[in-house]
């Protein structure tokens, strides 16, 4: 089970599974072995609401191979950036998965886990608790809407 913790400064650190989704299709096709599928877990992902999105280590998106879907410029610390999106990354976090695009950090950043993957896959930040919650889905209660 992947756990999340608390550190000393209320900050929300994660585990994360995250897989190359394209592997994967490759493996369902026939074309590639399952153990040829890139998988890494990676431990102490902030969560951090200040992110649009995945945002993952050169190193990382290299390890998994991930492909290039385009650069963009972002909005940082320091000002207005480049930055390079790649896609496919397909992430599990506490009983939930998702495939999303990820952004890429600059080299020794940590990973972090912004609020679009965290909407889309159901979990909330409980900030009181400083803790992740899994919203419900089930047939009499769901966070997926149709209105």
């Amino acid at each position: 089970m992947l756990s999340t913790t608390t550190e000393s400064m209320g900050k929300i650190t994660t585990t994360l599974v995250i897989t190359n989704r394209a592997d994967q299709v490759l493996t369902a096709r026939g074309f590639i072995p399952p153990q040829e599928v890139r998988s890494i877990t990676l431990n102490d992902v902030l969560v951090d609401t200040g992110a649009t999105t995945l945002c993952l280590p050169p190193e990382a998106i290299a390890q998994l191979g991930l492909e290039l879907l385009k650069e963009v410029d972002v909005e940082t610390a320091t000002g207005i950036g480049k930055a390079r999106i790649f896609q496919d990354a397909k992430v599990s976090l506490l009983g939930r998965e998702g495939t999303f695009e990820c952004l890429e950090l600059p080299g020794g950043r940590s990973a972090l886990l912004g609020v679009i993957p965290l909407e889309a896959l159901g979990i909330e930040l409980d900030l009181q608790n400083q803790r992740l919650i899994v919203l419900p889905i089930s047939p009499t209660q769901t966070y997926l809407t149709i209105l």
